[in-house]
């Protein structure tokens, strides 16, 4: 039987802040398609209520998976690397196709009613957000997964890449939490301070959201949680490094 002693296990209370955060982020997903079901119509392609597909696809995607995909390196501690590396991509992808869709409805909805584009400050942080995470996504791909990237250049690129991924999954909360309450003014308007239920559930929601994005964050910003590194991976680096860059002791 093949030895587990150089698997590193997982700190005691991690697991349960994982499965805290999954908890929240399901519960966010079930929340928001509560809401537009229960007082926005139900989602279709079509008509008014295609717009109900853009919030729904956001939340799934820019926020749920893009939040898993952040939990990949700390939940799966002793995989291999090039396999996590892979799950953190595919995941990333899902993430971008069903955002994808939210902005393509909401723009077929704004093109069919002859409403304006891209004037609010949620429009502006969405968008700005959609592209980082897409440029984010080409590099990462460009300079991790695709083979030929010299390790110096990984090396250098690493911490800006995780704060960046933090950062626009932090913005991703941020921009939803503005179209929220620019939903909510535009159909509720004065009506919103008497504690209707939607406006009520809507609070809610954006409670979770905030715990959702408070719960990944911090399970990433924990040192002691961040994936530990395996003795083979510090070979494959080292020879990397040494076929790329030619350093080795024989070298100096």
């Amino acid at each position: 039987m093949e030895s587990r002693a150089g698997l590193a296990a997982a700190p005691r209370a991690l697991p349960y802040y994982v499965a805290f955060s999954q908890l929240l982020g399901l519960t966010v997903v079930a929340t928001t398609g509560a809401w537009l079901g229960l007082y926005r119509g139900g989602i279709a392609w079509e008509g008014a209520l295609q717009f109900n597909a853009h919030p729904l696809c956001m939340v799934i995607g820019l926020i749920f998976l893009q939040g898993d995909a952040l939990l990949v390196y700390r939940v799966f501690r002793n995989e291999p690397r090039r396999t996590t590396k892979v799950l953190h991509g595919l995941l990333h992808v899902f993430a971008f196709i069903i955002a994808l869709v939210g902005m393509v409805a909401v723009f077929d909805y704004h093109r069919e009613q002859g409403y304006a584009d891209l004037y609010s400050l949620h429009s502006w942080c969405g968008i700005l957000g959609f592209v980082l995470y897409f440029v984010q996504w080409l590099v990462g791909f460009s300079l991790f997964l695709f083979p030929g990237a010299a390790f110096s250049l990984r090396s250098r690129y690493r911490p800006q890449h995780i704060f960046f991924g933090a950062a626009i999954f932090l913005l991703s909360v941020g921009t939803a939490l503005l179209g929220l309450k620019e939903a909510l003014l535009f159909k509720l308007g004065a009506r919103y301070s008497t504690f209707e239920a939607e406006g009520v559930l809507a609070n809610v929601l954006g409670l979770l959201l905030v715990g959702f994005g408070g719960t990944v964050l911090y399970i990433l910003t924990r040192p002691d949680w961040k994936r530990p590194p395996q003795a083979e991976e510090q070979a494959l680096s080292m020879d990397f490094k040494t076929l790329t860059e030619g350093d080795s002791p024989s070298s100096q």
